[in-house]
């Protein structure tokens, strides 16, 4: 279960809700068992430089070696300049959890 977290500068003209579906068929493009990104987007109105910053987390797994991860961000950077219509600085990064970090589905109890 990925998570993709999109911080930007709030007069970016964004549909973020596209975006982060976008995120998620890339994602899973390089890895169909990755299962559903969970997305978060932060505009800010404070700001110094029209900005995008899109973080993806994701779980260790051998697969997700070097090759996946330069590929993986290859196309997510040109999956965000089709959501990108303004000039702006544009960052990416994914990182990778170790065993230390669990991800599930809370369902409570009735």
């Amino acid at each position: 279960m990925p998570h993709a977290e999109l911080k930007f500068s709030s007069d970016l003209n964004l549909d973020t809700e596209a975006l982060l579906r976008d995120v998620e068929r890339v994602i899973l493009s390089h890895d169909a068992g990755s299962g559903e990104c969970k997305g978060r987007a932060y505009p800010t109105d404070n700001f110094h430089h029209s900005h995008c910053l899109l973080n993806v987390s994701m779980l260790s797994k051998t697969h997700r070696n070097s090759a996946f991860t330069k590929a993986l961000l290859r196309d997510l950077e040109a999956k965000m300049g089709q959501h990108l219509h303004q000039r702006c600085f544009l960052s990416l990064g994914i990182q990778y959890s170790d065993e230390n970090y669990i991800t599930t589905e809370h369902v409570p109890l009735t």
